[in-house]
């Protein structure tokens, strides 16, 4: 991640599934990272969640629903940057081919929004987005 972070092209990142372990991490780096709507992205399953944290497997919804694992929550939290909607009606292959549309929208429209920046500016937006990643409350 540290080698992927000095990287001076744009990273662009899509959560198609289920995001998750280590994986998820070097995901975080993106310059840009979207995430498709039914998709879900953590460092950590809702299972392991509920084990270690309550020594409950049976718990997986209410770790689930903590975790703010949903591309909605994550959207909030600006650890993504754009939800891509899913179809909801329509024969899979239709589908699939609508969602692959979306996404080929969403890499074109990425790489020309850094086409006029330098390798540092790159650098430095990439930086500047983890940075700004979550909320942080006082308690």
């Amino acid at each position: 991640m540290f080698e992927m972070a000095k990287l001076k092209v744009p990273i662009i990142t899509i959560v198609i599934g289920e995001g998750s372990s280590g994986g998820a991490l070097a995901i975080g780096v993106g310059n840009k990272v979207f995430m498709l709507e039914n998709a879900i992205y953590s460092i950590l399953s809702p299972e392991g969640y509920s084990s270690i944290l309550w020594k409950d497997p049976s718990r997986v919804k209410e770790a689930a629903e903590k975790m703010k694992l949903t591309a909605k929550d994550l959207h909030d939290l600006k650890v993504i940057d754009k939800i891509i909607k899913e179809p909801s009606e329509g024969d899979d292959k239709e589908n699939f081919n609508k969602i692959c549309k979306s996404i080929k929208k969403e890499i074109l429209s990425s790489i020309k929004e850094f086409n006029d920046k330098s390798e540092s500016e790159i650098v430095e937006q990439r930086y500047q987005k983890f940075r700004n990643m979550g909320e942080y409350i006082k308690l």
